[in-house]
């Protein structure tokens, strides 16, 4: 009788211990996948395992979208509008906000992205853009406050910046099709 006990308490040891290291390596690939965005998650939700429903339910609705990479004429093209909508920053640049702000949203329909919604559109981006994510936040924050007139010229250079960030990572070359682009700075 003895033995039959010594081999429950090590299936049962076996079971914690791979149930332990599952749970573990999940939790490690949602942080590499999500980045900033799991910690947000943890805070949302006020624990490990609410967030990763969570995380994991973005990754799945994310899978039923159609999404597709640029061509590269229509990456050119949009690099083109880019630079207008910057050159235009020096004499507007709430309206250069404004426009910079609908050329991404543009881009993320163009690519597949609901562009209805910012909360659906950031759960979205969170699966594969969760690094450049917070500058969009950051960014339509800003727009949002200078439609309320409180933003400042430097606010709004900010804006700028943010929505770069996540312009140049939607339009980035993806990895395994030719040679990625650097982001500039």
């Amino acid at each position: 009788m003895p033995t039959v006990i010594m081999v429950v308490i090590a299936v049962v040891i076996i079971a914690a211990v791979a149930y332990l290291a599952w749970t573990w390596s999940r939790t490690q690939r949602l942080k590499r996948r999500f980045g900033p965005e799991y910690d947000r998650a943890l805070e949302a939700h006020g624990g490990r395992a609410a967030a990763e429903r969570e995380l994991r339910s973005r990754e799945q609705a994310h899978r039923d979208l159609e999404l597709h990479d640029l061509a590269p004429e229509r990456r050119d093209q949009y690099k083109e509008q880019w630079l207008r909508v910057q050159e235009r920053f020096v004499d507007a640049p709430q309206e250069a906000v404004e426009e910079a702000d609908r050329l991404v949203t543009v881009v993320l329909g163009e690519r597949g992205y609901p562009t209805r919604g910012f909360d659906e559109q950031a759960a979205h981006l969170s699966v594969e853009h969760a690094r450049t994510l917070d500058h969009y936040r950051r960014g339509r924050e800003i727009s949002e406050r200078a439609q309320a007139r409180q933003a400042t010229t430097e606010d709004l250079r900010q804006a700028m910046v943010h929505y770069r960030a996540l312009f140049d990572d939607l339009l980035a070359v993806p990895a395994g099709h030719g040679v990625a682009e650097t982001p500039r700075s």
